[in-house]
Parts: C-alpha cells; structure tokens; sequence
C-alpha cells in the first residue's frame, strides 16, 4: 500500500467539512500547495483566505473569524505555526479559549533537506503548555482524516501536528478516532511502548523485534498529547516493568515528559526516544532518523536495558 502524508489526509478532510460544515473556513499563510489546504480552496473558494507570508495575522485573523460563528482552519508550517505565531496563539485564541484549529504541516525531523531551521522539534512542547489547548498527533493518514473531523466539532482551540513525508497505514476505516482517548495496539506484559505520530509505526516494528526474543511488549498509540490519556498510561505502569516513549521531537517537554508526568504516582522506569536537546540538519527523512536514534531498533533495545535493570 502506497504511503499517504498525514498533511495530505488533512487537505482531504477539509475537502469533505467544505460540503458538510459551512461554517468552516481556511486560512494560509501562502503555502496552500504544501500544507494542502488548496485542496480546500478547489471546491470553496468563497471560505479559503491567503493571507500571505504574515503568520501572526493568520493567527489574528482566524480568532476574529471564529467570534463570528466561523470554524476557522488556520495552516502554516509548524516552525511558523507555533514559534512565530506563538504570542497571538497564547494571548488572542487561547486565553479567550476561542474555538480556532491550527494545523501546523512539516512538523519533525521528517522535513528532511528543508533542514534545523524548518525541522519544528519543539511544537508539541510550546502548544501542550499553553492552558486550554487541545493538542493531537496523528499516526496516520486515516487518523489524521478523523482527527481533523474531530477538530472541526471540538469547542474551543486545537492543535493537529501533521507531517510532510508519507507514512504507512497503520488504522483501516473501522478505527474510530476519540480525542483524549490513547489506542492499545498491541498487548503484552513485559514492557510498554507508548508512542505518538511517525513513531507509531516505529514502535510496532520494535514490539516484532523484541517477540523473537521472547518479550511481551505492549504498543499504545497517544495521538492526544493533551488532554492525554493518564488512565491509558496509568494501567500501563501498573500491569508492565517499564516503558519506553517515542516521538519525533525534543524528548524536553514532548510525549516523554507527559507521560512522565502521567504516572507521578506511580512511577516505573522510563526511557525517551526522541531527539536529544539538539537541532536537526539537512538530509534525507529515513537517514535522518537513523542518525538521531528514531527507529525501531533503539526502540527496541531502550526495553532491553531497562528490563536488565
């Protein structure tokens, strides 16, 4: 099955909100053909707004619109997204708790030769500390279609991390999308895996992996960093000897540290996989992640350790 880029899900379920949501509108920052928000702008031309490489007034804008009864859709790079747009984000959407959908495109290290100063590492942690922001990372192009869909009847801000490289199909139609409500992929009792977005495929591969060293590993998919599933993580802690995260960004303030966070009153032990409190660099997607350790191997043998210990 070809790969599908979850920023190219996005671009098709807002084809579908243009005919069954009319109060949905689109908001770009001139990079519609990337962010696949021209898919939008084919069949409702009359809602999709450009309003050039401005991404503060994007940000501005879109809360206006929202106050008027507008479900506002309002896409730009992540880097740009969040870091430029941070203070309007923070001060004009969320503080009035305004009912505004960022979907910030080429999030991660997956940009590839776009390089460190469009590779965003650091969105997750600014959006998840920001009070009354919902924040969501889909694994796929099937969860990033429903979590859009999602998005669009939640109340209040949200924002949907998406990425530029194709990834695999891991959900099929019959998976049903819940924000806030984690996935169980795959159950075992010896370790626990606990991954977000790309590195959900990353984390079945390690569980193959480690079954032919006979480890019983547990795969859970938080597509919802926040509100995030403490329950979900709690029963983890609980029923496994350790867990293991990954995500595509900083391991300072990303998945890791909410889950972190998760089981404070239950601790067990915890390793990150993520980048390491460094910047990213031009190169290809694959060897990319190879280089900052975001693969299934690490993965795998991040369990191995600590079930050592």
């Amino acid at each position: 099955m070809a790969k599908i880029a979850t920023r190219q899900a996005y671009g098709e379920a807002l084809q579908k909100l243009a005919e069954t949501n009319k109060n949905v509108v689109v908001l770009d920052a001139d990079l519609s053909k990337s962010t696949k928000t021209a898919e939008f702008k084919k069949v409702a031309p009359e809602r999709f707004i450009n309003v050039g490489i401005a991404e503060q007034d994007l940000m501005g804008v879109a809360a206006g619109l929202s106050l008027t009864g507008k479900v506002p859709f309002a896409s730009s790079f992540a880097m740009f997204a969040a870091g430029r747009a941070f203070e309007i984000i923070r001060n004009s959407i969320a503080y009035p708790k305004l009912n505004v959908k960022i979907a910030a495109t080429h999030a991660g290290l997956t940009v590839g030769e776009d390089g460190a100063s469009h590779q965003c590492l650091e969105d997750i942690s600014l959006m998840r500390t920001i009070p009354n922001m919902v924040v969501i990372n889909p694994c796929d192009a099937e969860e990033a279609r429903q979590a859009v869909m999602a998005a669009a009847e939640y109340v209040g801000p949200v924002y949907l991390r998406l990425g530029r490289s194709g990834v695999e199909e891991i959900n099929n139609a019959d998976y049903k999308f819940e924000i806030g409500k984690g996935v169980t992929l795959k159950k075992g009792d010896d370790a626990t895996i606990v991954a977000t977005g790309i590195m959900v495929e990353k984390a079945l591969m390690a569980a193959d992996l480690l079954k032919e060293k006979n480890i019983d590993v547990r795969v859970i998919n938080i597509h919802t960093i926040k509100p995030i599933d403490k329950e979900l993580i709690m029963k983890a802690a609980e029923e496994t000897k350790c867990i293991v995260t990954a995500e595509e960004h900083n391991i300072i303030g990303g998945l890791g540290s909410a889950v972190l966070e998760a089981i404070e009153e239950n601790p067990v032990p915890v390793s990150r996989i993520g980048v390491r409190d460094t910047f990213g660099e031009s190169g290809k997607p694959a060897d990319l992640l190879v280089k900052y350790g975001l693969t299934e191997v690490e993965i795998a043998q991040a369990i191995e350790k600590l079930l050592k210990k």
